[in-house]
């Protein structure tokens, strides 16, 4: 009989492998994005948002948003170790941010089985909520860490 893998204990185990490898994203770096916070199943990360960000009414664009919330969701869905990737996503703008402002996201996991995880993101600005994502991931068979070749049931 196949053992269960417990991923909390991978996360305990190899946080800091597994941490390293998801703050390796090039892309969140040429946006200025800083990972903040990173737990199992939980992300945090901010950005100040640059004049060459906002779109033509002169506040963020949603692409910013987007991008912050995505690389949280990414974070989180892969803390396990576990190679994971967005399956689907949906978004709703609530407020705008400006040049200058700081925003944050927050990625927490609402539950994950063994081939699906499921998050709310949350973005603000200060105390305001800007805009809020639900997201799925798809979690591949393959782990980006060596975990002692523990087989999943």
């Amino acid at each position: 009989m196949k053992k269960k893998i417990d991923e909390n204990q991978i996360f305990e185990k190899h946080r800091e492998e597994i941490l390293q490898q998801v703050k390796n994203d090039p892309y969140a770096a040429s946006l200025g994005i800083e990972l903040t916070a990173f737990e199992a199943g939980f992300a945090e990360a901010s950005l100040t948002v640059q004049e060459h960000m906002v779109n033509a009414h002169g506040t963020v664009h949603g692409a910013v948003i987007y991008a912050l919330a995505d690389h949280v969701f990414s974070v989180a869905c892969n803390a396990y170790g576990r190679t994971s990737v967005g399956l689907s996503t949906t978004i709703q703008f609530m407020k705008a941010a400006l040049p200058a402002h700081r925003i944050t996201a927050r990625a927490t996991e609402t539950t994950r089985n063994f081939r699906t995880g499921f998050y709310r993101i949350e973005v603000f600005h200060e105390e305001d909520r800007i805009a809020t994502m639900e997201a799925v991931a798809y979690r591949k068979d393959r782990y980006f860490i060596d975990h002692g070749g523990q087989k999943e049931n």
